[in-house]
């Protein structure tokens, strides 16, 4: 069994003594990484938030666990990060990824009804700040493409008259790079990089 169906299965047998309508957290690691749990504790915040993130996941790999990851919950509340390992692709063009982007919330909706789905605006990376060998993926990662993806990602929150949120600004550095000082290696986030969106984030949830 590989890494992400031992956390399918985990998360499949945590759903069975989960509270429905809450707010769920899905997609890849970006999200995955969010130390949601430890800083609503720390918070001392009794809001439930069930992370269901999968390291490694494309946007066509949640579609296919979408129940796991999201429906089996019933959510009030949806935050989504999903595409970006679509993005390290050539293979896989922008209007491919929102395809199956578009299918997972048409599938959400249907499932939830009434359901508030947030469509977050992809994080940047920082190749100068990068190691060697996440250096090779982000010559195609690259914050341009990131940025035609977010207005794809935006178009398509409309479409389905569900909310976009942009999340970065204490993210970003004076030339819109990933701060070198919250990644770990030119894409992934530490946690202090999460602990500087939390109360962004936090607003959205709370609404």
């Amino acid at each position: 069994m590989s890494d992400k169906e031992m956390k399918v299965e985990r998360y499949r047998e945590a759903n069975k003594t989960a509270r429905k309508g809450q707010v769920v957290f899905a997609g890849s690691s970006l999200m995955e990484m969010f130390p949601i749990e430890k800083l609503l504790k720390e918070h001392n915040d009794p809001t439930v938030i069930y992370n269901r993130g999968i390291g490694g996941f494309i946007t066509d790999e949640l579609m296919q666990v979408l129940d796991v990851c999201v429906t089996d919950l019933s959510p009030s509340k949806v935050f989504i990060n999903i595409g970006t390992n679509d993005l390290s692709w050539e293979s896989i063009p922008i209007s491919q990824m929102i395809a199956h982007y578009d299918e997972i919330l048409t599938t959400i909706e249907e499932k939830v009804p009434g359901v508030k789905i947030y469509l977050m605006a992809y994080y940047p990376v920082n190749y100068e700040a990068a190691t060697e060998q996440m250096k090779e993926c982000l010559k195609i990662r690259t914050n341009e493409k990131i940025a035609l993806a977010n207005e794809e990602v935006k178009k398509l929150a409309a479409r389905h008259n569900q909310s976009y949120i942009d999340v970065n600004r204490n993210l970003r550095d004076d030339k819109g790079r990933l701060k070198a000082e919250y990644t770990i290696e030119g894409m992934h986030i530490k946690e202090e990089g999460y602990r500087a969106i939390y109360e962004d984030v936090m607003r959205y949830v709370k609404e």
